[in-house]
């Protein structure tokens, strides 16, 4: 089973753009804080997840969202990668 539940702020406004056959898509960055601090500094830390959302979900987060939101998403993790134009791996 790959099901995911974050919870976390927007760092950025969400891009919502359309693919060729109109099909939109929306990509976006959610920082999820820690649940402890880092004990050498003190600190809490946060991770950083690209999210791209498609279809309804993309246009309904584009509409009413935007940086520092707080959201709650559920799906699934998926990662790849890809070589881009200069011949350098993506991830």
């Amino acid at each position: 089973m790959n099901k995911a539940i974050l919870i976390g702020r927007l760092t950025r406004d969400p891009e919502l753009r359309y693919t060729s056959s109109n099909r939109a898509v929306c990509q976006f960055t959610v920082a999820i804080d820690r649940p402890f601090s880092n004990q050498a500094t003190g600190q809490r830390e946060a991770d950083f997840i690209n999210v791209v959302a498609w279809g309804k979900n993309a246009e309904t987060i584009a509409r009413y969202f935007d940086k520092g939101r707080q959201i709650c998403l559920e799906g699934s993790i998926r990662t790849g990668s890809y070589t881009d134009k200069d011949g350098n791996k993506r991830y």
